[in-house]
């Protein structure tokens, strides 16, 4: 397990444990995390699962895939540190791991 801490654009912080294995965004989903809607299911075909990764963690969390890239074209306000946290695996080095919800998301 991992320690998530999802930040809604608010301000409001919850930190939940995550299975390794699972995809940030199946974390966000099973704690009911506002913001990640997750409309495909995580099959990076759209991009109500974006967020930004907290710039301490992004060379952790690795770069966007090419099929990344193209479905956050359809995402507002994308950023350097925009990723879809359903293409974000849970390891334990990602144990501490910090992401932010786009207000376009609230």
């Amino acid at each position: 397990m991992a320690k998530i801490t999802y930040i809604e654009f608010s301000g409001t912080e919850r930190v939940v444990e995550v299975a390794k294995g699972l995809s940030v965004m199946e974390g966000a989903i099973k704690n009911n995390i506002p913001g990640i809607d997750a409309d495909c299911g995580g099959a990076c075909a759209c991009a109500t699962c974006h967020v930004y990764v907290d710039e301490a963690w992004r060379e952790k969390v690795g770069e966007r895939s090419d099929m990344e890239e193209s479905m956050l074209d359809f995402a507002e306000n994308v950023q350097p540190n925009s990723r879809l946290s359903c293409q974000i695996k849970v390891s334990d080095e990602l144990d501490g791991l910090i992401v932010r919800t786009p207000e376009s998301q609230h």
